[in-house]
């Protein structure tokens, strides 16, 4: 047994995020698994496809940008009753492709490899595995100096992939499994006006970080010139 864990907070994405992910998991993932999302509403998920909810971690946070500090609670121990390889998906991401691998790629932490920042270690966070409360050092340290953390980086994957990196636990994915919808996908300006964005061959994950979303993205709607994307149909089929 295996964990999909993915968490909602807040107004940003709705439900049905939440329902198209677990169908995509379902679809393309044959391992036995729990597919659990961490939430503070649990209004509109499909509880009858599988979707287990649970508590958001504890985590108390002071006022300010989120940045995706919560993600850190994911590393709290005991994890609920999770136990065992445990993979964590943003609720924006579209699967494309089999995730059986991520169970069984070598690597006590596996990340992606940021697209935008290749020189450096940083990873993406939209697709991490780890093994359910293997690390809550990474949890307490950032709660007991948290002022320091933000000052030294931007966002919680810079700090989640630095801590790895210093433990020497951090692993990339293959490139070609998770891919950028704005980096690999989208059309460079000014071909994006005429070109439909593709997915690359080999891709297992589309994530679409910043703008656009993929309900933006799938009618045509993306924002300035380098951003401006036209109807992509293929998001429409694997995202459901």
């Amino acid at each position: 047994m295996v964990n999909v864990i993915c968490m909602k907070w807040g107004t940003k994405y709705g439900p049905e995020y939440v329902n198209k992910l677990r169908f995509m998991v379902r679809r393309h993932l044959a391992l036995p698994h729990r597919f659990v999302c961490f939430t503070d509403d649990t209004t509109g998920l499909d509880l009858t496809a599988g979707i287990e909810t649970l508590p958001l971690p504890a985590m108390d946070l002071p006022p300010g940008k989120e940045r995706g500090w919560r993600k850190l609670s994911t590393f709290a121990a005991p994890l609920a009753d999770l136990r065992g390889p445990t993979l964590f998906l943003d609720v924006d991401v579209v699967i494309v492709g089999a995730l059986d691998d991520f169970f069984t790629y070598p690597g006590k932490f596996c990340i992606i490899h940021d697209w935008a920042r290749p020189r450096r270690i940083t990873g993406n966070s939209s697709v991490y595995r780890f093994e359910a409360g293997a690390h809550p050092e990474l949890l307490a340290y950032f709660l007991a100096h948290l002022d320091q953390v933000k000052r030294e980086v931007r966002n919680e994957q810079e700090y989640l992939t630095r801590e790895i990196h210093r433990a020497g636990l951090l692993t990339y994915w293959p490139r070609e499994w998770c891919v950028s919808f704005k980096h690999s996908c989208l059309p460079m300006f000014p071909l994006n006006f005429f070109q439909v964005p593709k997915i690359p061959s080999g891709a297992r994950v589309v994530v679409f970080h910043g703008n656009p979303n993929p309900d933006a993205a799938v009618i045509g709607r993306g924002h300035g010139l380098l951003r401006h994307v036209l109807p992509t149909p293929w998001i429409a089929e694997h995202w459901r």
